[in-house]
């Protein structure tokens, strides 16, 4: 399995993953998806806001135990996030049937729709819409870096966008929902490749636009520029600052220049904030001191700012009897102290499901922490240890 995906939107030059929302390397991944459900005589399905499910047993019986993640990417983003869940989740079904489980709930395997938000800028979209938590209206208002809109994307895939919205049903029918990811980080040590998740940080993203003044840069006198990009710069820098000083994480990741010529000073610069921290009075005071940062320098600068929040979620605890029947299964036969139970950063379609259904989430030990790049890693012995865990857990779950 993991080797016929890994060609998949695959870029030549950066050995990086681009697999964005309803574009060709999507339907390569979801082609692929479908094949391994039939090829296991699940119940292949896909719902009304375009994720993907395979079932086995009846989903109408419902307490149904679901396991799986995404298969779409970051901009050159690495092999394992998203995918390593897909494949792991496969992978277990497949040595809970060779254990000879009897299953006494019914049992799905999930491709969540759109969970980087790399195409249309907000992440999850796919839970999102589900759990109701992204409206139809907003979700048709959503557009890509080449303004196409969100359900013309959809129409243009093969895909009804006309559907979309949540399903309170389905999500009825779910009893526990188990995501394993690989670990975003570098926390899990080398005698222990599996982790439980406590809880996701609150996180979001904001977008500002500075608005300056286009002119030329070889006759314009430096006092009388009013250049957007120096406000960005110093912006870019308060945050990392302030973001220190709160024990919490700012990035600009994304920045786009107008008219972005190399001779040209810019008129108007948008970049883009991604900012995370261990609760949210912490995080909204942190989004407060950059946004007075670069209103403070922007009027040195001559520069209008506008700050906009374009997504945000609030802090996740995973269901703690979930939570704690998962640890105590996985460490049972461990070391001792058990199985490590940690906190993220990262967001997850686990965690937008949370306010909806139990959820939890395994972690698979990534040796060198990085992650949205080419080289993020798992080895694959730690990889198979997910998969026995993951299994263990689906036993537990769905056959006691």
């Amino acid at each position: 399995m993991w080797a016929e995906l890994l060609p998949v939107g695959r870029s030549a030059s950066s050995g990086g993953y681009r697999r964005f929302a309803w574009d060709s390397a999507d339907a390569e991944c979801r082609a692929w998806f479908e094949e391994q459900a039939r090829s296991r005589g699940l119940d292949y399905e896909l719902d009304r806001n375009g994720n993907q499910w395979a079932w086995l047993g009846d989903p109408a019986a419902g307490g149904a135990v679901v396991t799986g993640s995404h298969l779409d990417s970051v901009p050159d983003g690495g092999a394992y996030d998203g995918p390593l869940g897909v494949v792991s989740s496969f992978a277990a079904l497949d040595e809970l049937r060779s254990r000879g489980a009897e299953l006494r709930k019914p049992l799905a395997i999930v491709n969540f729709g759109d969970e980087e938000g790399a195409r249309f800028g907000v992440a999850c979209i796919g839970s999102r819409l589900t759990a109701g938590v992204l409206d139809k209206e907003a979700a048709y208002e959503l557009r890509d870096a080449d303004g196409v809109r969100l359900p013309d994307a959809m129409e243009k895939a093969g895909y009804d966008p006309a559907a979309i919205g949540a399903d309170g049903d389905r999500l009825a029918r779910i009893g526990a929902f188990v995501e394993l990811h690989v670990e975003q980080g570098r926390y899990l040590t080398e005698d222990r490749p599996v982790g439980v998740a406590s809880a996701i940080w609150p996180h979001g993203r904001w977008r500002f636009d500075f608005h300056g003044e286009a002119n030329h840069a070889g006759t314009t006198r430096i006092e009388d520029r009013r250049d957007p990009m120096l406000t960005y710069a110093n912006t870019v820098l308060a945050a990392r600052k302030k973001a220190k000083l709160a024990g919490a994480l700012a990035t600009f990741g994304k920045v786009a220049v107008e008219p972005n010529g190399t001779n040209a000073i810019a008129s108007l610069v948008r970049g883009w904030l991604d900012s995370r921290a261990a609760d949210e009075e912490t995080l909204a005071a942190l989004i407060g001191e950059i946004e007075r940062a670069a209103a403070e320098r922007a009027e040195r600068d001559g520069v209008r700012v506008e700050l906009t929040r374009e997504s945000y979620t609030p802090v996740v605890d995973f269901d703690g009897p979930l939570r704690d029947r998962l640890a105590r299964r996985l460490g049972r036969d461990g070391a001792p102290g058990g199985v490590p139970v940690l906190p993220t950063g990262a967001g997850h379609d686990a965690g937008i499901l949370a306010s909806a259904v139990p959820t939890a989430m395994l972690f698979v030990r990534n040796p060198s922490g990085v992650s949205h790049s080419p080289a993020e890693h798992a080895e694959t012995a730690d990889c198979l240890a997910g998969v026995a865990a993951l299994a263990d857990v689906l036993e537990d779950l769905a056959c006691q």
